[in-house]
């Protein structure tokens, strides 16, 4: 019983300190760019030896693909976008109004967190062709994410004839893409909240069938 408590304690420790490395790094990558940030830097403001990030993430890239995919769940749990439960529920909804309710808001959490960082992932990419081979272009991940939640959409009974799966991902994709969030949230000073109003009432106006 002793031993699996003190091996409880040192899980428990040990992710705390893993968060608490993503957490310095995605900081440092916002405000000063990936090229200028150095694995010491991160291990300073994380308070860790930077053998420490060595040992847990490998290299700079790695950590920078861990913040990203961290960035994206809100936690470190290996569970993919679309078998998340507040995805589930949004193809769940009997309704485009129901499933927008509970996908834009929930995209909105997701997109405060990773906004910055695509931007710091941009030019990553673009310096980096290690960087770029680990985000493989052939197929975006987000567009998959759209395209599910899209299929589902326009077989509900109040959605836009003639839209077609593809019509409505590129609306979703768009609208809701982390470059738009960006101008309106942080270039126009928008809260989150605006936003998420903003953006569920312009992809119901697109996406839902005329009243009357």
């Amino acid at each position: 019983m002793t031993v699996g408590k003190s091996s409880g304690k040192r899980a428990e420790k040990a992710r705390a300190t893993r968060k608490r490395m993503l957490d310095a790094a995605r900081d440092l990558f916002v405000e000063h760019g990936y090229g200028a940030t150095a694995l010491q830097d991160v291990a300073d403001r994380a308070g860790v030896a930077v053998q420490t990030i060595y040992f847990t993430f490998g290299n700079k890239r790695t950590l920078l693909k861990e913040v990203v995919d961290v960035s994206i769940a809100g936690d470190d749990e290996p569970v993919a976008t679309m078998d998340r439960p507040w995805f589930e529920e949004a193809l769940a909804a009997p309704t485009v109004a129901g499933q927008l309710a509970v996908h834009v808001p929930a995209t909105g959490e997701i997109l405060e967190r990773v906004a910055p960082v695509t931007k710091v992932l941009a030019t990553a990419v673009a310096t980096d062709p290690e960087v770029s081979a680990m985000w493989p272009s052939e197929v975006d991940p987000r567009y998959t994410v759209m395209l599910t939640a899209a299929t589902s959409l326009v077989g509900k009974p109040d959605a836009r004839q003639g839209m077609s799966a593809e019509q409505a991902a590129d609306l979703l994709y768009g609208l809701l893409s982390p470059e738009l969030y960006l101008v309106f949230v942080h270039d126009r000073c928008w809260s989150n909240a605006r936003w998420v109003e903003w953006a569920r009432g312009t992809l119901a106006a697109q996406l839902c069938a005329p009243v009357g």
